[in-house]
């Protein structure tokens, strides 16, 4: 089952989640709903082992 990775950015955003995990073969699902999210440049990435990259919402941004 795909994740909704809009929902996901959503509960990011609203604080309801703290983190979401993309694995490499998510990236691309993922990808195309970043692309979609209003306030992308707010998610931010950081890089872990085997590929899996997690996103935050980056609260303090001005």
């Amino acid at each position: 089952m795909e994740k909704d990775y809009s929902e996901l950015m959503t509960q990011l955003k609203s604080g309801e989640l703290d983190a979401v995990e993309v694995h490499p073969d998510e990236f691309m699902a993922f990808y195309e709903a970043y692309m979609a999210f209003e306030s992308r440049k707010r998610i931010v990435g950081a890089a872990e082992k085997n590929g899996i990259i997690t996103y935050r919402y980056d609260h303090e941004q001005g």
